[in-house]
């Protein structure tokens, strides 16, 4: 995980990227978090690296807990139907 060092989350607070809840305050802070990784030059390899080793909680590469379930659930399907 080498490109973690150059990712732009390095120097951000980690509590940042893992939210209670998906409404209200925690929405913000979803949100101020994909803010923080649309400007990061690892994004891909973040999401990758999230996708593959099956974080289930917290913004990886962009993405929340629900984006990525729903990108496991379109891979499945699609593999499905290969």
């Amino acid at each position: 995980m080498e490109w973690a060092q150059r990712a732009a989350c390095a120097h951000e607070d980690p509590e940042l990227f893992f939210p209670l809840s998906s409404i209200g305050p925690a929405l913000r802070q979803e949100l101020a978090a994909k803010r923080v990784c649309f400007l990061c030059p690892v994004i891909r390899q973040c999401l990758d690296w999230a996708m593959d080793s099956g974080q289930a909680h917290g913004v990886w590469g962009g993405t929340s807990e629900r984006e990525r379930a729903e990108l496991r659930r379109t891979a499945a399907l699609v593999d499905a139907h290969e």
